[in-house]
């Protein structure tokens, strides 16, 4: 019998898919498109989850063996029903021959904090933060999707932009550098032609216009500026909301690690929120190494064998 596992982080810009063997050593792994789970489209996030792990059973040299177990972490399962018919789903594909969902925050404070407590922050195409307890109780904040939530996100981020850009094409802003520069990444003649753009624009579409909106407020474009000022401080009051309700407060310790497209090291955004921590969050402790979530999937899909033995 194969004692491969595979983890899976399903997200909103990519599936990134890792086999391991029964001691958790990666072999291989293959990125795929985005798995998340969109407008209830369970099939169409199976299949393509299905694919990356077939993509990285190949890539390890062991196309032909079926893995242990299968965890994957998928962003849009935070309601039980949708996980639960994601997991058959995959089950009935048939990808190995035990299989457990998650959502993509809760694999990754596993890689973020193991079994201890912390607050995870993520801020990618969406945004969420999720923390556990010296006690170990759990607790979410954000998360809320597209339409009704994901704050300082950069789906969030792109879609102010774009309303920025058409305010001061009205003259009810002040005309901002942040035109000529969305109009030349998405190579549209006039602010008119936004329209159309954004009519089919997906999640990760606007969210890509996040760096866009980066790059022109380390230019000096005093609009653009506070629109990155604006999204730290809805990332930081996630954390803070987490620090009050799982920390007592937030001027205890609290460990936080940041993960996420957004939230690189080395990046604007993540400079400015560290910064701006320190006064919300003053008990916040930040952790340097990055969180793999796909990793932290790979240790649930061990445990996962640990269980059925």
């Amino acid at each position: 019998m194969s004692g491969l596992v595979v983890g899976v982080d399903g997200g909103g810009s990519k599936t990134r898919a890792v086999v391991a063997d029964d001691a958790g050593e990666a072999l291989g792994e293959f990125t795929a498109p985005a798995s998340a789970l969109r407008s209830g489209d369970v099939e169409l996030s199976a299949s393509v989850i299905a694919d990356a792990v077939r993509g990285a059973l190949a890539a390890a040299g062991h196309g032909d063996e079926m893995p242990r177990s299968v965890c994957a972490g998928i962003s849009g399962v935070g309601r039980e029903p949708d996980r639960l018919r994601v997991e058959q789903a995959l089950s009935r594909l048939g990808i190995a021959d035990a299989v457990a969902v998650d959502t993509d925050f809760s694999i990754a404070l596993d890689d973020a904090f193991r079994d201890g407590p912390g607050v995870l922050l993520v801020a990618g195409t969406g945004s969420v933060a999720y923390g556990r307890s010296p006690t170990g109780s759990t607790a979410r904040c954000g998360g809320w999707g597209p339409i009704c939530g994901d704050e300082g996100s950069g789906a969030w981020i792109g879609r102010r932009a774009l309303s920025i850009v058409t305010a001061a094409a009205d003259g009810r802003e002040p005309e901002t550098a942040l035109t000529g520069a969305l109009l030349t990444t998405l190579q549209l003649d006039e602010t008119m032609d936004l329209i159309g753009w954004a009519a089919q624009a997906s999640t990760t579409e606007l969210a890509s216009l996040a760096q866009v909106v980066v790059t022109v407020a380390n230019g000096g474009d005093l609009r653009a500026n506070a629109l990155v000022a604006l999204a730290v401080e809805e990332l930081v009051l996630h954390v803070r909301s987490l620090a009050r309700q799982l920390f007592v407060d937030e001027r205890a310790a609290v460990p936080v690690a940041l993960s996420g497209g957004l939230m690189k090291r080395g990046s604007m955004l993540r400079k400015r929120l560290e910064h701006r921590l320190k006064s919300l969050v003053p008990g916040a402790e930040v952790r340097s190494d990055p969180v793999d979530a796909a990793r932290g999937a790979v240790r649930r899909a061990l445990l996962l064998v640990a269980a059925a033995r």
